[in-house]
C-alpha cells in the first residue's frame, strides 16, 4: 500500500470516528437508569481505544469496543502473574532473594529494590500488584518451582484454561510488547482474578511499607491507580499498565449503582483518560448516557483507531 493511500485511509477512518462520536444514538425510551439489561451501548462514549465491560454477577458482557483486537497489555499482565503465584501454593511468608535478571529488560525496569536482599513472597506480590514493581514480579517468577520458563508456561496454561484464546504472555512483568491480549480476554482474566482474596486486597492497598533483610532497609510504596484513594469509589480490584506500545491501560472491578462491574480499558491517552472513562461508565449506568470525552483524548482515540484501520487494510 502506498503512503498516500494509507494516509487517505487514516483520514477517512478519523472522519468516521468523529461522526460516530459526535452523533450518539438516542437511549432506549424505555430504558431505566441502573437497569443493565436496558442500557444502550450507543450512548457510552469512551476515550480508550479498546474496552470491555462485564457484569460480575453473571459474566454477561455489557459493552465491547474493539474488544477482540490483540494488543500489548503492559502491566495488566501482573494479574495473571499473581494468580500463578497463588495457585502454586508456595508459602507467602517465605523469604526470597532478590536476583538479577537473566537478560536485559525489553523496557525500562528501574527499581529501588537492592539485588541480593530478601523479602517475603507475599510482600513481593503486594508491591508487584499495587505499585506495579517490575523487579518484584520478576523475582516471584524466578523463585517459582521450575524457574522462570515454567512460570511463563503456567501463565499461558492458566490463560488457556480461562478461555483466553487470543492471549500470549512473554513474561511476568508486562514489559515486553510481545505480551498481548484482547479487552475481551482480559475481562475473563480480571473476573477470575477477583475470586482471589489476596489479589483484591493487594491491588487495592493505598500505601504500604516493605521491610527487607540482608541488608535491612525499608521502602514505601503507593498504589498506581488514583481511584483507590477516592472514597466515592468502591474498588474491589485494580491494575494499571503503561508502555509506549500499549498506551495507558486500566483494569478495575468496581461497584456502580449496586452492580459489580469488571471494566477493561486499553490504549488510553494520558493517565486521566482511563479514570475519566470509569466515570463515564458510572454515568452511563446511572443515567443512560456517558457524556463527552476531553478533546485531546478524543483526538488520540481517533488517530489510534485510524492507524489500526489502515494497518489492518494493508
Amino acid at each position: 500500500m502506498s503512503r498516500s493511500t494509507r494516509n487517505r485511509l487514516i483520514a477517512l477512518a478519523a472522519a468516521l470516528a468523529v461522526t460516530a462520536v459526535g452523533n450518539p444514538a438516542r437511549a432506549d425510551d424505555n430504558a431505566t437508569p441502573g437497569d443493565l439489561a436496558s442500557l444502550d451501548t450507543a450512548n457510552l462514549q469512551l476515550g480508550s481505544v479498546h474496552a470491555a465491560i462485564a457484569d460480575m454477577d453473571n459474566g454477561v458482557m455489557l459493552y465491547m469496543k474493539n474488544a477482540d483486537e490483540r494488543v500489548p497489555i503492559a502491566s495488566i499482565t501482573k494479574l495473571m502473574t499473581a494468580m500463578v503465584v497463588l495457585d502454586s501454593g508456595e508459602p507467602l511468608d517465605e523469604w526470597l532473594t532478590i536476583v538479577k535478571r537473566h537478560h536485559k529488560a525489553p523496557n525500562n525496569a528501574y527499581s529501588h529494590i537492592r539485588l541480593g536482599s530478601e523479602l517475603q513472597r507475599g510482600d513481593l506480590l503486594r508491591i508487584a500488584l499495587m505499585a506495579s514493581e517490575n523487579r518484584a514480579a520478576y523475582v516471584l517468577a524466578r523463585h517459582h518451582p521450575g524457574g522462570l520458563d515454567a512460570f511463563v508456561d503456567a501463565m499461558n496454561a492458566k490463560a488457556k484454561s480461562l478461555g483466553m484464546e487470543h492471549t500470549h504472555f512473554a513474561g511476568p512483568t508486562g514489559l515486553s510488547p510481545r505480551t498481548q491480549s484482547t479487552a475481551a480476554d482480559l475481562s475473563r482474566m480480571i473476573q477470575a482474578a477477583a475470586q482471589y482474596d489476596h489479589i483484591r486486597e493487594y491491588t487495592t492497598t493505598s500505601y504500604y511499607a516493605v521491610h527487607f533483610r540482608n541488608p535491612e532497609y525499608t521502602l514505601h510504596y503507593g498504589n498506581t491507580d488514583a481511584l483507590v484513594y477516592r472514597n466515592r469509589w468502591n474498588i474491589g480490584l485494580s491494575k494499571t499498565g503503561y508502555l509506549n506500545e500499549a498506551g495507558r491501560c486500566l483494569a478495575v472491578v468496581t461497584e456502580i449503582d449496586g452492580h459489580e462491574l469488571a471494566i477493561v480499558l486499553l490504549d488510553s491517552f494520558g493517565s486521566h483518560t482511563p479514570i475519566g472513562d470509569v466515570g463515564r461508565v458510572e454515568q452511563w449506568v446511572e443515567t443512560g448516557s456517558s457524556g463527552h470525552i476531553a478533546r485531546a483524548a478524543l483526538r488520540y482515540e481517533q488517530r489510534r483507531t485510524a492507524e489500526k484501520t489502515a494497518e489492518n487494510t494493508e
